[in-house]
């Protein structure tokens, strides 16, 4: 998931659990079995009371909210101004989206209407240990690798593997999750290049159009707003070096899908590996065996032998979910602790 994105309040550490008189009820939406349980175990022991369901939030279930001021939902969910203003109708003051980024709730319009919108941090190594993991792919051209394994075709790849330390590594967004996978990447011995708007590391920065030119990989850690909206666009991809990869594990719209396909069809660019990929809502998290994936460019994309695709799955660990539960009941609290006169 995407890196350094704001967290519109922070939950540094969970809060001491208040007395029962001081008890919350939050109404948790978008909840799987798993998270269920957590929610489910973490709560009492905050005072909290959740009011749990499955779905996720829409206007004909906003009313599951009346009676609690805090919601936590999942980032698998578009959340439009029309079940905002259903949710204000109720009473809803706070959003908590258990995901480090939220650009999947209109920020502005909530705070037009009064609700306050809060990210969560949780563990940084899900996301960097599997960012390692997709570059490693991704050079050493596992996806084929595995694939001629799978139907008995034991022979080696006609193209050889390269190692990390002979390649430049270009790190884009350099916030919890990119600091993370720069502290992984030292110990293959590689070099590092870095870019974001503030240097936050003691990495080497350097101008975008300067990192692409030099790196032969590009992982993405930024956040998705207006200003990193198809961030490597036709022109940025035609400026990387020639048989550099791109590994995205931040937000699929970062990269201008209809430009990357042509560049890695013909060999311009040597691979990819994506976590993420513009307009995956509706397509990942479903099991699509017996329907259409209406996206053609993703069809091209998992044809290409040296595309590595995965459904937005690199902060799904243990430690990841139980960090975001906790976070987005400690976020709670600490909006009705500063406001619980409001």
């Amino acid at each position: 998931m995407s890196d350094n994105e704001p967290a519109l309040t922070a939950a540094g550490r969970a809060p001491s659990p208040p007395s029962p008189s001081a008890a919350v009820g939050i109404t948790v939406y978008g909840c799987e079995e798993d998270e269920a349980a957590l929610f489910r175990e973490m709560a009492p022991r905050f005072g909290v009371t959740p009011r749990i369901t499955e779905a996720g939030v829409a206007e004909a279930n906003a009313a599951l909210a009346s009676g609690n001021r805090c919601i936590s939902v999942g980032h698998k969910t578009r959340i439009t101004s029309a079940v905002l203003r259903e949710l204000g109708r109720v009473g809803v003051r706070y959003v908590s989206t258990r995901s480090i980024g939220c650009d999947h709730i209109n920020v502005p319009y909530a705070a037009s209407i009064g609700i306050t919108v809060g990210t969560v941090a949780y563990s940084p190594d899900s996301v960097a240990d599997y960012t390692l993991m997709l570059m490693l792919m991704a050079i050493r051209d596992a996806k084929t690798t595995v694939r001629r394994a799978d139907v008995h075709d034991y022979r080696l790849n006609d193209r050889r593997g390269r190692e990390l330390r002979d390649l430049t590594v270009g790190v884009v967004g350099t916030g919890r999750i990119g600091a993370a996978v720069m502290d992984r990447l030292r110990g293959f011995g590689c070099r590092i290049l870095a870019h974001d708007r503030n240097a936050k590391t003691t990495a080497d920065y350097v101008p975008l159009d300067a990192l692409l030119q030099r790196s032969d990989v590009v992982t993405l850690h930024t956040p998705l707003n207006a200003g990193t909206y198809h961030l490597l666009d036709r022109r940025r991809i035609e400026r990387m070096k020639p048989g550099a990869v791109i590994v995205n594990t931040g937000r699929g719209a970062l990269v201008d899908t209809e430009a990357l396909v042509p560049a890695v069809e013909s060999g311009r660019l040597g691979g990819a590996a994506l976590d993420v990929v513009e307009g995956e809502e509706g397509v990942f998290y479903t099991d699509c065996r017996n329907r259409p994936v209406e996206s053609k460019a993703l069809l091209r994309l998992q044809e290409l032998p040296n595309v590595v695709i995965s459904p937005h799955t690199a902060y799904y660990t243990d430690r990841a979910l139980s960090d975001t539960v906790e976070h987005s009941i400690a976020n709670c609290l600490e909006f009705e602790s500063r406001n619980r006169h409001g």
